[in-house]
């Protein structure tokens, strides 16, 4: 072949290998492919790192919404309470009102009573007779005491020989007393007015059956009222009265003057039943 020939050939064949355009790209290297799995694997493990928090979160949830009922259940307890403890303050309230009442009105009986007494229907006064006091034989008795007031004699008896503590029930030996105390009134007086007067020491009450020193005083003189009754004595003969502390004969700053006043006293008035 002719050295011409192929110095031309040799200077036209890049010229025609661009004219061409063919162009040779170098195939990528498996580290990119490498690469996009370890990523896959990253967000693979990014997604159950996420399942298990919201399965944590899940559980937080249920253990809250359960602490919640619970709380709520212990609320509504609470409710409950307050609304038992309101209706037994009004049943308190009520009670006390009615005593109120029924003391005011024993109170208006009473003055009444002594009116009556002091200005009978003939118009002649009354005066302090001390010949009421010479039937009675009661000096002797333990826990008794007897003095005239005015135009009335007063039995007193110590509660502490009556009554168990803060109570309106009578002692064995109490009622034993009580009842000898009753049989003298009866046979002296069968036929005069008696009021029964209970007394206390303004102590506080821890008790839900007397709330009050005056619920105490008036339970006490209705059970000698009960006693009398049983002895014979008509209704229309006695009246309960319920002082409380409010008419002590000592002071209460000791527990000497806080016994003596805690008592019962029978009120022997000079009216008769067949005077009224």
């Amino acid at each position: 072949m002719p050295r011409s020939f192929t110095l031309c050939l040799a200077l036209c064949l890049p010229a025609m290998v661009g004219c061409g355009r063919v162009v040779f790209r170098p195939q990528q290297p498996p580290q990119t492919v490498a690469l996009s799995l370890e990523q896959q694997q990253q967000i693979a493990q990014r997604e159950q790192e996420l399942q298990s928090r919201a399965s944590q979160l899940d559980t937080d949830n249920q253990e809250l919404e359960a602490m919640l009922a619970q709380s709520r259940q212990q609320v509504q307890l609470l409710n409950d309470q307050i609304v038992a403890t309101q209706d037994q303050l009004r049943a308190t309230v009520d009670r006390l009102a009615h005593t109120e009442q029924s003391n005011s009105q024993l109170k208006q009986r009473t003055e009444a009573l002594v009116a009556s007494v002091s200005q009978p229907a003939g118009g002649s006064m009354i005066r302090p007779n001390s010949t009421l006091l010479q039937p009675l034989r009661l000096s002797g008795a333990a826990g008794v005491s007897v003095r005239q007031d005015g135009d009335v004699i007063r039995v007193a008896i110590a509660a502490d020989e009556l009554f168990y503590t803060s109570a309106a029930q009578l002692q064995p030996a109490g009622e034993r007393l009580l009842q000898g105390v009753v049989g003298e009134l009866t046979r002296a007086y069968p036929e005069h007015l008696i009021g029964l007067e209970g007394h206390t020491d303004g102590a506080p009450l821890a008790s839900a059956q007397y709330p009050t020193s005056h619920h105490l005083s008036v339970a006490q003189a209705t059970t000698a009222y009960d006693v009398l009754r049983r002895a014979g004595l008509p209704a229309a003969q006695l009246f309960v009265i319920g002082h409380g502390a409010n008419h002590p004969l000592v002071s209460n700053a000791t527990e000497a003057g806080r016994q003596k006043n805690r008592r019962l006293e029978l009120v022997v008035y000079p009216e008769t039943v067949r005077d009224r």
